[in-house]
């Protein structure tokens, strides 16, 4: 099975049905029907093919929220493209190792970002806008199956070199049967989107999860914790999917308000970073609504989730989905036995909605999977009822406010640049991101210590995503290291803001 076949309940069983509501550019809403949608996808297709594009091209695609990204997705699915989302916070040195990497043939953005994709052929979206508004009789579409290749998403392991996880037309099947039977999500939700889809969990749940269903969408270009009550408030979502920055933000809605949205809605998810029990606390004071937390990663979209109907246990993200299989073994190199319940150990799971592999990258796909099994790198607990917790992962990474960092990009950079002898980044905690990065930078450069870690905010804000850039930089004479050399930085200073 391909994603038309998932979508056309939606897009041909319900073609008069309301689906999607968001603004244009002007602020003003434009509410379009599931027809509108497979009509405009299709003039979109048409206009794709004639660029010459065919099945199995790559089309990178670097934009905000917007209808447009729906269309392109769409009309992707109906040629046979594979997708290839950019972060749009992301900036040369990060556009340029995808855009090499991936290959695409053109990347399609906004008439001021065209600059950042170097040599690479730029469509302006705004040109593809016009052609998806006039209407065209849809094109011949290739034969697709559940292996045929979706999309790239791009996340790093520890070497911080970005690696492209292929997501299959099957994988994206799974996710949203697996979601929509363990979230009964139905035709009759209304789905705040306010994920980036850009991002897996704003594309890989999200959207595949309302075009599946048939449900109504409310689209964002982004999540404002400033408009957040009247968006809650206008249009009285029963969905909401979010990462724990959001919650801690929705907690500053005023108690009345709070309860009103809390009666209106049936679920709030949380994901891609752990959520803290205090604010699934407060947050149920609050709004009378206890969060679901579940866990999902790039390569594999979701694995377990919290119950609809039962206990959802704080701290833990629960019970593997339908179709997913996931056990725990030891987090030893070199010996992947099972472990006993209640014995901490690397999380292997296995099921439809694991990754193809990496693109073009035989090695790491190779050193991914073991005995038909994807390694997530993620260290966990399982309780004797099944209850999984988490407990961080093999590597380093930081997870910041749902998204990813990886410290070696950043400790590369930061030793490319003047007065930097080497540097160390690693996460520490923070109450509204989750995890922020800090940089132990030692060094050889006399300016006062203000003066240096400005002209390194400078310099590292103008070559990567702001979310990575740290939040602060202390000097240190050294860095530990063990009689091998490797930095050992659980022995760096600890950093108070």
């Amino acid at each position: 099975m391909h994603l038309l076949d998932l979508y056309a309940p939606s897009l041909h069983g319900r073609r008069d049905h309301a689906a999607l509501e968001v603004a244009d550019a002007h602020g003003a809403l434009q509410r379009l029907t599931f027809g509108d949608l497979d009509a405009r996808s299709d003039a979109l297709a048409a206009g794709l093919r004639h660029r010459g594009l065919d099945r199995g091209d790559r089309l990178a695609v670097c934009l905000p929220n917007r209808l447009e990204v729906i269309d392109l997705w769409l009309a992707a699915m109906k040629l046979g493209l594979i997708v290839v989302p950019i972060n749009v916070l992301y900036r040369g040195h990060e556009i340029g190792h995808i855009v090499g990497d991936a290959g695409p043939r053109a990347v399609v953005t906004t008439a001021d970002r065209a600059s950042d994709f170097g040599s690479t052929d730029v469509w302006d979206v705004e040109e593809l806008a016009h052609a998806a508004a006039r209407p065209t009789a849809a094109g011949v579409r290739p034969a697709l199956g559940a292996e045929s290749p979706a999309a790239l998403m791009y996340t790093s392991g520890t070497t911080g070199a970005a690696k492209g996880a292929v997501l299959t037309h099957g994988n994206f099947v799974a996710n949203a049967r697996a979601l929509l039977a363990a979230w009964e999500i139905t035709a009759a939700d209304r789905y705040l989107a306010a994920l980036p889809l850009f991002h897996v969990h704003g594309l890989g749940n999200g959207l595949q999860c309302w075009l599946a269903s048939g449900c109504h969408m409310r689209l964002v270009d982004r999540f404002d914790h400033t408009q957040a009550q009247g968006w809650f408030t206008a249009y009285r979502p029963t969905l909401f999917f979010g990462v724990p920055t959001m919650y801690v933000r929705l907690l500053e809605t005023d108690a009345a308000s709070a309860r009103a949205i809390g009666a209106a809605a049936r679920l709030f998810v949380s994901g891609s970073a752990p959520l803290p029990p205090a604010v699934l606390e407060a947050f149920h004071a609050r709004f009378g609504h206890v969060i679901l937390e579940r866990y999902g990663m790039t390569e594999t979209l979701m694995n377990v989730s919290n119950p609809l109907h039962g206990e959802r246990r704080p701290g833990t993200v629960g019970l593997p989905l339908p179709g997913v299989e996931v056990e725990i073994r030891s987090a030893s190199d070199g010996d992947a036995t099972a472990v006993a319940d209640g014995v901490a150990g690397e999380l292997y799971v296995r099921g439809a909605n694991v990754c193809a592999g990496y693109w073009q990258r035989p090695d790491a796909t190779a050193a991914a999977f073991r005995d038909g099994w994807f390694r997530t790198g993620d260290l966990g607990v399982r309780a004797p009822d099944g209850y999984i917790t988490l407990q961080g992962r093999r590597s380093d990474l930081i997870i910041s406010g749902g998204f990813n960092i990886y410290p070696r990009e950043i400790e590369e950079l930061l030793a490319a640049l003047p007065g930097v002898r080497e540097a160390a980044v690693m996460g520490v905690p923070d109450a509204t991101r989750g995890e922020v990065p800090v940089a132990y930078v030692v060094s050889d450069d006399r300016r006062d210590e203000g003066t240096f870690a400005a002209a390194l905010d400078t310099a590292l804000r103008a070559r990567i995503a702001s979310f990575k850039v740290p939040r602060a930089f202390v000097r240190v004479p050294q860095l530990p290291r063990t009689a091998l050399g490797k930095v050992q930085k659980h022995l760096l200073p600890p950093w108070r803001p």
